[in-house]
């Protein structure tokens, strides 16, 4: 997995697609059909001190490790802003949130698309 690390690459994927999610948004751009994708994770200082935005950045980049490489597009740059529901929510649940997420941007997840209700 590789990591977003400039401060110009983060604002650049703020202006792409965005998704959120109980324990995280997730903000995604696409760069080129080609490279691998890669993956920047925030939490503001509004979640908590720096042991509990430690502790929900380390949550959200192993789900990430689990299944981003797999599910993510190439070439798509992701950013996940972790949210306090990231602590309490089951480490399932995330990964199944993220797997979903990822699916919905256009990812390689194999999950199907939610149903939608037939009109007529």
């Amino acid at each position: 997995m590789e990591r977003l690390l400039s401060r110009r690459d983060y604002v650049a994927v703020a202006k792409g697609r965005r998704l959120g999610r109980p324990a995280f948004l997730i903000q995604a751009l696409e760069r080129s059909a080609e490279g691998p994708s890669r993956f920047g994770f925030t939490v503001t200082r509004k979640i908590g001190n720096a042991v509990v935005r430690n502790r929900v950045r380390r949550r959200l980049r192993e789900a990430v490790r689990l299944i981003g490489r797999s599910a993510a597009r190439p070439g798509t740059d992701y950013v996940l802003v972790g949210r306090a529901a990231a602590l309490d929510r089951s480490f399932d649940r995330i990964l199944a949130d993220l797997a979903g997420a990822l699916a919905e941007l256009g990812g390689r997840a194999t999950t199907s698309p939610p149903a939608t209700a037939r009109q007529g």
